[in-house]
């Protein structure tokens, strides 16, 4: 039996158990994966450490992280991989031998949704949405996919300025800079991405205004609950190339999947399973 689990806050929507355990089923693997939602087990967020100190001790192979614990988990683990240095974010934990090792699949779950959903889409300017954890990852793989001006908007500006700082580092030939959500400005933007909560089921809305966004540019949301947001629903209707959340969780849940099991997953196979 190979245990691994979810730690988050209000993640009982989450598709990751399914995909996970189907994926076990498809490979002939017993998986069990449980979900440790901090909300439904009315937990305070300062009870992370005895959690996954639990799941070190009950003999778990790993699990997953998410939203808001992507960046307060990084001091409580024993080893980063290469991933998750580079990125400063984690979302896969590998309990090897009582260790825990942190990984990042988000940066890579981007890239691929982004290769695959929008090939050739224009990279001199884009907004970015949001500058947390996933939107570290989101970052990263937009610079690597070789955008020239990245802009990140933030309701938190000093952590927006945080990523700006490690971004300007690795990234030292391209531009990047933030902006105030108050006076956001999308003009000659090539491309819009949200790496907020805002949009996903019990969080409704859109994170900027409807008239910030313009036909010629694409949209990019790394919500999948719902698949379509308000969000993609108003690009769409304007004629904007989009797309959603689902590449990206299943490139990073394949990617996690074989970080906690040892085995490769098959990434069409797991997005079959979320249509």
């Amino acid at each position: 039996m190979i245990r691994s689990g979810l730690v988050g806050r209000s993640i009982l929507a989450s598709r990751s158990p399914d995909l996970h355990q189907g994926e076990g089923r498809a490979l002939g693997l017993e998986v069990s994966y449980e979900l440790f939602d901090f909300t439904a087990r009315d937990l305070p967020d300062s009870a992370l450490a005895e959690v996954i100190g639990t799941l070190r001790d009950d003999g778990f192979a790993g699990f997953n992280v998410t939203y808001p614990f992507k960046q307060a988990i990084v001091p409580l683990l024993d080893e980063l991989d290469e991933s998750a240095l580079a990125v400063g974010a984690v979302n896969t934990v590998a309990i090897r031998e009582g260790r825990l090792i942190g990984y990042n699949t988000d940066m890579i779950g981007f890239r691929l949704s982004m290769e695959q959903g929008l090939p050739g889409a224009r990279l001199e300017r884009v907004v970015q949405l949001g500058a947390g954890g996933a939107g570290a990852a989101v970052a990263n793989a937009l610079l690597s996919l070789g955008v020239r001006r990245l802009v990140l908007v933030d309701v938190d500006p000093a952590r927006a300025e945080q990523l700006r700082s490690e971004l300007a580092a690795r990234f030292p030939g391209q531009d990047v800079e933030c902006g105030a959500p108050g006076t956001l400005d999308t003009t000659g933007a090539d491309g819009i991405v949200n790496a907020t909560p805002i949009g996903m089921n019990g969080k409704p809305g859109m994170p900027l205004p409807p008239e910030k966004i313009a036909a010629r540019q694409w949209v990019a949301d790394i919500i999948y609950f719902p698949r379509e947001t308000e969000l993609l629903r108003v690009a769409k209707s304007k004629g904007c190339a989009t797309i959603n959340g689902v590449g990206m969780v299943v490139g990073q849940a394949a990617r996690a999947f074989e970080i906690i099991t040892g085995h490769a997953a098959d990434a069409r196979r797991m997005r079959a399973m979320l249509d």
